[in-house]
């Protein structure tokens, strides 16, 4: 299992998620359910997500640093201002709400298990293995950073 460390591109990983969330509301539509406000929940959830990953993306530009989650170590600055005070994975987190906003969208409670799987995957198999990296590359800095800021929110 440690093979699929760092291997998929994370975005690839939370597309093949929202493709199952399809095929699961198309499976299951007795489980699926609709709601007032559902389409401005589902437009909040994206902007948010979308929101979250472009500030995340202008911060790492900003600092000159890889946005390149396959090679962690090439790191070259440990970012930790911005949207980063509040979590240390804000891309993670916007895929998550656009994945999210997908759930609301096909209105299936089944596909929040798929949203739950995506989490579980990206901690496994992304997070852990980029601060393992981070931690070998900053040392007590990163350490200190983890202590403060929470993975997710």
């Amino acid at each position: 299992m440690s093979r699929l460390e760092n291997r998929i591109p994370p975005p690839f990983v939370a597309a093949a998620f929202a493709l199952g969330m399809r095929g699961v509301a198309s499976w299951t539509p007795g489980a699926s359910v609709q709601f007032p406000g559902q389409a401005l929940a589902v437009a909040a959830l994206l902007a948010a997500g979308f929101g979250v990953i472009a500030i995340s993306i202008i911060q790492f530009s900003r600092a000159r640093t890889t946005v390149n989650p396959l090679n962690p170590a090439a790191a070259s600055a440990l970012v930790t201002s911005g949207i980063f005070r509040l979590t240390r994975n804000p891309m993670y987190l916007g895929m998550a709400l656009i994945l999210a906003a997908l759930a609301v969208w096909f209105g299936n409670a089944v596909c929040v298990l798929l949203l739950a799987g995506f989490v579980a995957y990206i901690n496994r198999f992304q997070i852990a293995p980029e601060e393992r990296a981070l931690r070998a590359h900053f040392g007590e800095a990163f350490d200190a950073y983890a202590r403060k800021v929470r993975r997710w929110i």
